[in-house]
């Protein structure tokens, strides 16, 4: 199917802080076990599962590489997570330890030259997230089968989610005209256009008009296509990347079997001056012919506390050690023990910081977790990033 996979396995999301922080971001957390679902991915981390999709939509007969593009100082954590892999899956690996966090387009950016030099020919990629629960499998295959039939004919394509709700913390896109050529084929439409994250009320409007789709964060292209429009679009993004010499064996690494590119001279210095933009507002926003697959499988951003703790109290996964009289309806996640007495409906965090990251806590009523973000603008604005 594809040639290469790309994992933007970077980012230090705080939607789930204080268990999601910059030293163990939300990809490394445990993933709600979907163990009431007969085709669901093996238990493991967001991350894992994001490896595993990968591993099944490339090309497993000829060099097909996924390539995981993450922050040094997750390294331990991909090395970790990737010990369940075995030698053959993990030949298939390769880690790009990132300088700094830049947005998404110069992560896509620096992949994709990556593929470009050690390839030296055309090649179909696909870009996943690695904080998303994807079921089934199956569903995500066929969809990836469709996108991938759209990349080799140089387009961009995108996979967008049926709306549950008019949501205002994803991006949308609007899509156009219907493309798939049968009923048995996923549903593609040209892209009209991308939309920002909106308010409430443009949110019920795109719900109404029936045409607008969540922005999965996921895409599929040809690596020379996909530089060409980076040159058109972005150039101040790739011009720094070109400026780079293709690595040696010199500049890898392997860690546990697995590969990872330690010193790719001059990196540090591409980073320093590419633009930090996201991939969409760099390139999915400007570039056309797009085109956007209708997801058939289930997606899940799982971006509240409320949210994982209703699939993980749904699907039974473990908890924390917890003593309680007379509490009801708690949801905890701990690296120490906790008891409760007389309190109901609350979700608590607490990171004792034994592990060496920051001792946090969070108590926080169900229902209102939204506003963890609120919390981490005021740790931002005394100046307590450590907690972050």
């Amino acid at each position: 199917m594809f040639n290469d996979c790309i994992i933007m396995a970077g980012g230090s999301g705080t939607r789930l802080w204080p268990a999601s922080n910059s030293m163990m971001p939300k990809q490394f957390l445990p993933m709600p076990s979907l163990s009431a679902e007969p085709e669901a991915i093996a238990a493991g981390s967001f991350f894992n599962a994001a490896v595993e999709r990968a591993l099944k939509v490339v090309d497993e007969e000829g060099d097909g590489r996924v390539i995981i593009v993450a922050g040094h100082s997750h390294v331990a954590h991909i090395v970790r997570a990737c010990e369940r892999y075995s030698p053959k899956e993990l030949k298939r690996l390769v880690l790009i330890p990132e300088p700094e966090a830049r947005n998404t387009a110069p992560a896509i950016a620096c992949a994709v030259n990556y593929i470009d030099w050690m390839s030296g020919e055309e090649r179909k990629v696909l870009v996943l997230t690695s904080d998303h629960i994807i079921t089934p499998l199956e569903k995500f295959i066929v969809d990836a089968a469709a996108a991938e039939a759209f990349a080799a004919a140089d387009k961009l394509a995108v996979f967008g989610i049926a709306p549950r709700g008019p949501e205002t913390g994803y991006g949308y896109i609007e899509a156009g005209t219907l493309v798939s050529r049968t009923a048995e084929e996923p549903q593609t439409f040209t892209v009209s256009s991308f939309r920002e994250k909106p308010n409430r009320q443009t949110a019920e409007s795109f719900l109404e008009a029936g045409n607008f789709f969540w922005n999965s964060g996921m895409f599929a292209f040809s690596s020379r296509f996909i530089l060409e429009e980076f040159r058109r679009s972005a150039p101040e993004v790739i011009r720094p990347f070109g400026k780079l010499r293709a690595p040696d064996e010199r500049s890898f690494k392997t860690e546990r079997g697995l590969r990872i590119l330690w010193k790719w001279l001059d990196l540090e210095e591409a980073y320093e001056k590419t633009a930090a933009v996201s991939f969409d507002y760099a390139i999915a926003e400007k570039c056309f012919p797009t085109v956007m697959v209708k997801a058939g499988f289930n997606w899940v951003d799982v971006g509240s506390w409320d949210e994982y703790a209703l699939l993980a109290g749904r699907y039974g996964t473990h908890h924390a050690e917890v003593y309680h009289h007379n509490a009801r309806e708690c949801f905890v996640d701990s690296d120490i023990p906790v008891a409760l007495i007389g309190v109901e409906d609350l979700i608590i965090s607490v990171r004792s910081g034994k592990n060496g990251g920051p001792g946090s806590v969070l108590i926080a009523k169900k229902g209102e977790t939204q506003h963890v973000r609120d919390i981490v603008e005021q740790i931002r604005a005394k100046d307590r990033n450590e907690l972050l």
